[in-house]
């Protein structure tokens, strides 16, 4: 299983519950401390452009309908990063393709 971490559903709860949506005190910090931390697990780097760290993002059945998940899959994937990835892959097609699916 690859390295990652959960955003506890009380923080969405308190994000949700925000009178101008506003994240949780320390809630970014946190995600950053964790981005690091998958970063040197995995020797990529989020926003890498050479060898680029893409992430998926699910949501709980806690906020999502009952039994299924919403995802993002390949968050960090733009421009530059998708250079890297076709290079990496030596498949400039699926490249292209992971691109389209998250535009």
């Amino acid at each position: 299983m690859p390295p990652g971490f959960v955003i506890t559903t009380h923080a969405c709860l308190e994000y949700l519950g925000s009178d101008h949506g506003e994240l949780p005190a320390g809630l970014m910090d946190g995600v950053n401390q964790q981005m690091q931390a998958v970063e040197r697990a995995t020797g990529k780097r989020f926003r890498g452009g050479e060898d680029p760290l893409l992430v998926s993002v699910r949501s709980g059945a806690a906020l999502s309908m009952p039994g299924m998940m919403d995802t993002i899959l390949n968050l960090g994937l733009n421009a530059d990063t998708l250079r890297g990835e076709i290079r990496q892959t030596a498949d400039e097609r699926f490249g292209y393709d992971s691109y389209r699916r998250f535009i």
